[in-house]
């Protein structure tokens, strides 16, 4: 008789050598990347004729928007990620030609100018929709060999596509924070310590139970045996739970926090962090998950207050004018990304696995990139927000949740590792499809996850 297979994942290991012990590429080629994603969304808004009200009267009207956003937004992007990679820094220059050429056609850099503590919402919500777009591509892309390994996770040191993923979540988070906003909670701290990462630990537990249960690949160097990126939010939302400083001051505890990390990797962690060898204790199998708090932690802390810095600073009694804060971004975006080069090279190169301070301040400096780019393209495109932008943003862990069930169901289904090229662009062309049409329908029924 014949036996039932072991595992629903036979080549699990040989999934998870895929995707191990690669070197990265640079920062430069990184930053081109993000670029053509953000060029790519700027042109689509410089052809949005309707408003989200509009298109939103009724269904077809909203699926037809829909259906341009993905063709001008997703599509290309996910082109780019993979079959057109080598011609990244080409897509780029053309992109940006494009962009220069319509919005000179148009002629609209006379678009109403809008001020106010709620000026800069728009750009905010493309600055996540965008980040959440990559996010989403890349985790089911990477298991393709379509997708260049130079993209995925680095194992030790490094930068690359993938590593920004969880920096920029965590970043993402603490510029909407109500910290940055500096509204004041009702609860005391441990009811909203609760509030907030209950959620996120089920979270957690529900992943790691599914991949145990479905024998999953789990790439270990990552965060360790039983950690995930679930526990990371959750751990830093307990942190800055506990120790709740005001916007204006949370950046120093930050640096204080990330130097004094950085310091103890110096002086041995990172040895430590690197090594193979795991101990039987929790913390031994999970060491990279619970250090690299430590980073997470002071790298939250310095997004709130550079985001009060940018757009919360006393709204109450002023309104800033965008053009200062065109002004503010733009500089701490140089700052930051001369702060890494300089660390980066003269303390410890980036690493994501322990987030030391190089990985910090190369994932502000990437965010504040994207996030400037927005901001200063905010008079030639206006401030209309495209619907299937609107539908990522309302619902942005939702989509999150749904993209990574998404991916383990293909996974389970299929081979990617054997997948041929034009097989692989379908299936990914299928995924990001189903996910763009699921994230819609949830959005146009009126229905808003927001589970804190």
């Amino acid at each position: 008789m014949d036996s039932f297979p072991r595992s629903l994942n036979p080549n699990k290991h040989l999934r998870e050598q895929f995707v191990s012990n690669l070197p990265g590429s640079s920062m430069l080629e990184v930053s081109a990347l993000l670029n053509n994603v953000a060029l790519l969304m700027l042109l689509r808004h410089t052809f949005c004729s309707q408003t989200v009200n509009d298109a939103c009267r009724s269904l077809k009207s909203y699926l037809a928007s829909v259906a341009l956003d993905y063709v001008f937004l997703v599509l290309p992007t996910l082109l780019i990620f993979t079959v057109l990679a080598e011609w990244v820094y080409i897509c780029l220059i053309g992109l940006l030609l494009l962009l220069v050429f319509f919005t000179a056609v148009k002629r609209t850099y006379s678009l109403p100018y809008m001020e106010g503590p709620n000026a800069s919402r728009a750009s905010i919500s493309s600055y996540r929709v965008v980040t959440m777009f990559i996010t989403c591509l890349c985790i089911l892309a990477v298991d393709f060999r379509i997708y260049p390994r130079e993209y995925a996770k680095t194992e030790t040191y490094g930068a690359s596509l993938m590593d920004l993923g969880v920096g920029s979540f965590v970043l993402m988070n603490a510029v909407t924070s109500r910290q940055a906003r500096n509204i004041k909670s009702s609860m005391s701290w441990w009811k909203a310590a609760f509030k907030s990462t209950t959620p996120l630990l089920l979270l957690g537990f529900a992943r790691l139970a599914s991949t145990l249960s479905l024998d999953y690949q789990v790439h270990v160097g990552e965060y360790g045996v039983n950690w995930n990126f679930f526990f990371t939010l959750a751990g830093v939302s307990i942190l800055t739970s506990i120790l709740n400083v005001p916007a204006e001051y949370s950046g120093i505890l930050g640096s204080v926090i990330l130097v004094g990390y950085q310091s103890w990797l110096t002086n041995g962690l990172n040895v430590y962090l690197l090594s193979n060898e795991r101990g039987t204790d929790v913390i031994s199998r999970n060491k990279e998950g619970i250090f690299s708090l430590f980073g997470y932690w002071g790298m939250y802390l310095v997004g709130v207050q550079v985001s009060y810095y940018l757009f919360f600073e006393n709204h109450t009694t002023k309104q800033r004018s965008k053009h200062e804060t065109r002004i503010r971004i733009c500089f701490l975006t140089i700052m930051f990304w001369i702060l890494t080069l300089l660390i980066d090279r003269y303390v410890e190169r980036i690493s994501r696995r322990m987030c030391n301070l190089a990985y910090v301040t190369w994932v502000v400096a990437q965010n504040l990139q994207l996030l400037a780019l927005r901001l200063l393209a905010d008079n030639i495109i206006g401030h209309k927000t495209l619907c299937l932008e609107r539908a990522f943003d309302r619902n942005l862990l939702a989509s999150f949740l749904v993209a990574n069930l998404l991916t383990g169901l293909v996974n389970l289904s299929v081979d990617t590792i054997f997948v041929s090229p034009l097989s692989a662009v379908l299936i990914l062309v299928s995924y990001s499809l189903t996910l763009c049409v699921v994230m819609v329908l949830i959005d146009f029924s009126g229905v808003k996850y927001k589970f804190w």
